[in-house]
């Protein structure tokens, strides 16, 4: 199944569809869940949401870091949609922050970020790769290995390719869909240097038929 490809034109028209969708399977529980037991969470962190939709990972990775009592330096965020966008943004107006940076910007177009928006110590991307087209997905992984600072790590949650995720995902939400080989051989072409697959943690276990989590370092 090929990605839609006009995410843009999807996401405007059905961000809201998809925010209630992503509760509904309790996505962003399940993130949460994740941050709370990852040992790469510290005080002090300088992160890039890439991709970052209606907030979700942002919120839980903030969430998580307030209840392990770690400060965060900078949230930075970007997405190619203006309506998600638009809608995170009012999430965190109507919850008293946390303070995002945002801005509109195209993964496989780096000069579309901030100069400075680079040195991260933790990228996070969750369901926003599988909307690049598939020979460019190791461009998009390649671009933001570039903005990790010398220790830093990229997180990755990215749809399985599998039978169930096929209609729920795949169809449904026009997305591409990977298989772990096919992620292996993307990461390598990107260039990193070490990367290794995760899990969900137990209260999270069903969240581990809908994605991959891989983690990577240069």
């Amino acid at each position: 199944m090929a990605a839609t490809s006009d995410p843009v034109q999807l996401f405007t028209r059905q961000h809201a569809t998809y925010e209630r969708f992503i509760h509904l399977v309790r996505y962003p529980h399940g993130i949460r869940s994740f941050f709370l037991e990852s040992p790469l969470l510290k005080s002090g962190l300088r992160v890039l949401d890439a991709g970052c939709g209606t907030g979700v990972i942002t919120i839980a990775l903030h969430d998580a870091m307030v209840r392990r009592s770690m400060p965060v330096e900078s949230l930075h965020a970007f997405d190619l949609t203006p309506a998600m966008l638009e809608h995170f943004d009012s999430k965190l107006r109507a919850r008293g922050g946390p303070v995002v940076d945002m801005r509109q910007a195209n993964v496989l177009k780096p000069e579309t970020l901030p100069d400075d928006w680079r040195g991260y110590d933790l990228i996070v991307s969750a369901s926003m790769l599988e909307y690049v087209p598939r020979e460019h997905f190791p461009d998009a992984l390649a671009n933001l290995r570039q903005r990790l600072g010398r220790h830093g790590t990229l997180i990755l949650f990215i749809t399985k390719r599998n039978w169930l995720m096929r209609p729920l995902v795949g169809i449904w939400w026009q997305s591409n869909l990977y298989d772990r080989e096919q992620l292996q051989t993307a990461f390598r072409r990107a260039g990193f240097g070490h990367f290794e697959f995760a899990g969900f943690p137990r209260e999270a276990w069903y969240l581990n038929a809908w994605g991959h989590i891989v983690m990577a370092r240069s």
